[in-house]
C-alpha cells in the first residue's frame, strides 16, 4: 500500500468509527454540512452546463487529464467526511477496497471506468479548470467568468481558515473525540496554521 492509499484508508476508517459511536452522528454531520452541499449542487450545475462536454472529451476520454492521471488527488479530511456522510456503506466499501491494494494504473486510485468513486468529489477536483478550458468557455463572456469567480469566492467561505469555516470545524469535531488523521490540514499544515494565526484565530 502506498503512503497515499494508507492516508486515505486510515481517514475513512476514522470517519466510520466516529459514525458508529453513540447517537446519530452521521445525521448530525449531515445537518452541519447542508449549506456546503447546496453550494456544491450549484457548482455542479454550472460545470455540467458549461464544461462537462468539453472536459470529458478533451481530458478524460483522451487520457490527458493532469488531475485524474495522478496516483491520487489532494483531499482534505473534510472532503472525506462530507463524502462519507452522503454515501452508502457499499460505496464506502468500494473506496476502502481500492485504497487497500496497490494502484498499478496511471489514473487516480478512485477513478473507475464508471467514473469517480466519490459521491461528493474533493473540492480541489471539483473546482479545477485548466487554462485552455477556461479560455474556451469564458473567452468573450465576462458574465460567465464573473459567475465562476463568485463560486470560487464562496468556496473559500467553507475552506479557507482565515475565519471560522466548515473544513476547520469538521476536523475539530473529530479531534474532540480523540481522532487524528494525516489529512487534517487545517490543524496541521504549517501554511494554514499561519493563515489562522494572522487572522487572530490562534
Amino acid at each position: 500500500m502506498s503512503s497515499y492509499n494508507e492516508e486515505q484508508a486510515v481517514t475513512l476508517e476514522i470517519i466510520r468509527q466516529y459514525f458508529s459511536g453513540p447517537g446519530d452522528r452521521k445525521q448530525a454531520l449531515l445537518e452541519i454540512i447542508q449549506p456546503y452541499l447546496e453550494f456544491r449542487k450549484r457548482t455542479d450545475v454550472f460545470l455540467e452546463e458549461h464544461f462537462a462536454g468539453l472536459c470529458t472529451a478533451k481530458c478524460y476520454q483522451s487520457n490527458l487529464s493532469a488531475c485524474c492521471s495522478k496516483e491520487g488527488i489532494v483531499a482534505f479530511f473534510a472532503d472525506a467526511a462530507v463524502n462519507a456522510a452522503v454515501s452508502s456503506e457499499e460505496s464506502l466499501n468500494r473506496i476502502a477496497s481500492v485504497t487497500s491494494r496497490p494502484n498499478t494504473g496511471m489514473k487516480c486510485v478512485f477513478l473507475t471506468p464508471e467514473g469517480c468513486l466519490w459521491k461528493v468529489k474533493p473540492i480541489v477536483c471539483q473546482m479545477f479548470l485548466c487554462a485552455a478550458a477556461e479560455k474556451q468557455v469564458f473567452g468573450g463572456n465576462p458574465d460567465l467568468q464573473e459567475e465562476w469567480n463568485r463560486l470560487e469566492e464562496e468556496k473559500k467561505t467553507f475552506t479557507w481558515p482565515d475565519k471560522p469555516v466548515l473544513f476547520d470545524e469538521l476536523e475539530k469535531i473529530f479531534m474532540d473525540q480523540g481522532y487524528q488523521s494525516p489529512l487534517m490540514y487545517c490543524h496541521n499544515s504549517p501554511g494554514l496554521m499561519m493563515v489562522k494565526k494572522k487572522a487572530g484565530l490562534l
